[in-house]
Order: structure tokens, then C-alpha cells, then sequence
């Protein structure tokens, strides 16, 4: 997959440095994929979240923080909307 707004996930770890190894992996994870269907992604995330909009969220660092993710299939691009901690999501509109 293409993997569109990285310098979000760059900005918030420079201020949250433990959960860098996550979202390196995470990263990592996602540009190999080969996600066609919602399913793909809760094979390999099970605690992952869909949202209207084609918005996926996925908890990080066990549920302490929350990535914001927009996928297009057809297109394989993930654009990174916003990344922050459970608090910050329960404040998110979307």
C-alpha cells in the first residue's frame, strides 16, 4: 500500500518517543500490505475499528493511543488523517 501523510506519524513521535517502535512497525506493516476488502485489515488487526468515510482507526501501544487512517482499496493508499491518544480520539469528529 502507499502510505500518504507519514510526516504526521514523523511530528508525533518526535513528542511521544514510546511509541515510536509501533508506529515504525505499524509503518512497516502497512506499506507491504496488499489490503482489497475491510477483512484484509481485521485479519492482522483485530481490534481495529471502521468508520464511516472509509476512516479505519487502529489502537496503538495497547489501546493507549489511536491512528486515523483513511484507506482506498481499489487505489491501495492509505492517507494518514491524525494520530493521538485515546483521550484525544474520544474528542475526534468524523
Amino acid at each position: 500500500m502507499e502510505v500518504i501523510g507519514q510526516g504526521i506519524l514523523d511530528d508525533y513521535c518526535r513528542n511521544h518517543r514510546e511509541i515510536t517502535s509501533q508506529i515504525s512497525a505499524w509503518l512497516a506493516e502497512a506499506k507491504a500490505a496488499n489490503w482489497s476488502v475491510p477483512n484484509d485489515i481485521k485479519e492482522r488487526y483485530g481490534s481495529v475499528s471502521f468508520l464511516p468515510n472509509n476512516h479505519v482507526v487502529f489502537n496503538i501501544k495497547g489501546n493507549r493511543f489511536r491512528l486515523d487512517a483513511k484507506v482506498y482499496y481499489q487505489r491501495k493508499t492509505i492517507v494518514i488523517k491524525r494520530l493521538g491518544t485515546h483521550v484525544d480520539y474520544n474528542k475526534w469528529k468524523f
